[in-house]
């Protein structure tokens, strides 16, 4: 197959396929570094924004397989503070699902811009999931809890303070000793934009008055929290899938329920954070992305056709076209 005819020309980032297990296309194109001229490849670490929702999503489930913590569990008895007029009665599978109600710091139906956040509190001050909460605990709840699905943020910030409250570790720790290193993902890790290791992209914006790029450090959290910001490649995604499948995180009953639709719209299909892309002949793809301010990134697993699909750009460019172009050939 020639997956270069589904590759917009422009496109700048990584592509990774694969098909029962073997690697059928991976390419890298445009730059990591623009200004010195450092070139992507198939190593470089990119920044994914939400996508790191299912790595936390796991990481609940690890806990909840291991007799920590219970899906019917509540926010009150998990994190005691004042949680203000934030029902303290939100569970966990409520947060998992996005159908908690709690007030989300970031509103996707409302706002526009991720950089709107940062107009009045300085994104350098993001480094924990905890550091996000006078961003929303002042906030009403959106509707009551479990009314209805609706994509949030916060409850992903919530469930990554939860890791920490049951383990005693920074949730990305845990993450790291739990997941990445188990599954040989030693790429990928939450970074914060001041302290960048080797091989990272930077990513980046066009200012269209000036007719050039920038980064985007000033626009989203200095480091990644229970809502996104981990840095991955797209070897390390593959890895993620394949360890998944294999049971190697949790077990296969529930990897079925997590990839199996938990909470839907109209529109979109969710597991516990993942979501679930339902086509015409009844297959359930379960997939995962992210988007930020020069950041795109999709990911999907077909299991009945054993076809993994990969794409990610530093740029901003349309990903979700490239993985549809993909999926239909």
């Amino acid at each position: 197959m020639n997956f270069s005819t589904c590759i917009e020309e422009g496109f700048r980032g990584c592509v990774l396929v694969s098909r029962e297990g073997e690697r059928i296309y991976e390419q890298a194109f445009g730059y990591a570094d623009y200004a010195n001229g450092r070139k992507n490849t198939l190593d470089t670490k990119f920044p994914t924004a939400s996508a790191g929702k299912v790595f936390v999503a796991v990481a609940i489930l690890q806990l909840i397989e291991a007799g920590k913590l219970q899906l019917t569990d509540t926010l009150g008895n998990l994190i005691p503070m004042d949680w203000k007029a934030i029902d303290t009665d939100i569970t966990v599978r409520q947060l998992l699902t996005h159908t908690s109600g709690i007030p989300d710091y970031f509103d996707e139906s409302i706002m526009e811009d991720y950089v709107e956040l940062w107009r009045d509190y300085p994104n350098y001050k993001i480094r924990r999931s905890s550091d996000l909460l006078p961003l929303f605990l002042e906030k009403p709840m959106m509707y009551p809890k479990g009314e209805r699905f609706q994509y949030n943020n916060t409850g992903f910030v919530v469930l990554g303070m939860i890791i920490e409250s049951v383990t005693g570790q920074l949730f990305d720790e845990y993450l790291k000793e739990h997941i990445f290193e188990p599954a040989g993902m030693m790429d990928t890790g939450y970074y914060e934009l001041d302290r960048l290791p080797a091989k990272c992209a930077n990513a980046y914006i066009y200012d269209e008055e000036r007719g050039d790029y920038y980064t985007n450090i000033y626009s989203v959290d200095v480091k990644g929290t229970g809502a996104g910001g981990a840095f991955t490649t797209v070897l390390d995604i593959l890895k993620f899938w394949n360890c998944l499948f294999a049971g190697e995180f949790i077990s296969l009953d529930m990897v079925n329920e997590m990839t199996s639709i938990q909470a839907s719209d109209d529109e979109d299909s969710y597991g516990y954070g993942i979501w679930i892309g339902v086509m015409e002949d009844g297959r359930c793809i379960p997939n995962f992305m992210g988007c930020d301010p020069g950041v795109s990134f999709v990911t999907s697993f077909d299991r009945t056709k054993e076809t993994c699909i990969i794409v990610v750009s530093n740029y901003g460019d349309n990903v979700w076209k490239i993985r549809k172009n993909i999926a239909d050939m």
